[in-house]
């Protein structure tokens, strides 16, 4: 929970498509596995990073976000 509240986010609808983008940063600590079960949670299950800082392996999501960075995620 304390992550949650720690979050920094600014939602937006992406002006140049149809599709639907979430952008934020996260506090120190917080892992991909997080960011993936919030995008999930935003957008339903069918989303990608514009950038590679999460990817699904066979132990789950995985990457190594930075605080302060604004990450975003997006339906398809």
């Amino acid at each position: 929970m304390s992550m949650l509240v720690a979050l920094l986010s600014t939602f937006a609808l992406n002006s140049n498509s149809s599709k639907n983008c979430v952008s934020f940063q996260v506090a120190p600590g917080t892992g991909c596995a997080w960011m993936c079960n919030y995008c999930t949670s935003e957008l339903g299950p069918t989303y990608y990073f514009t950038t590679n800082v999460c990817k699904y392996e066979p132990v789950g999501c995985v990457g190594n976000p930075l605080p302060g960075v604004q990450y975003t995620c997006c339906s398809f």
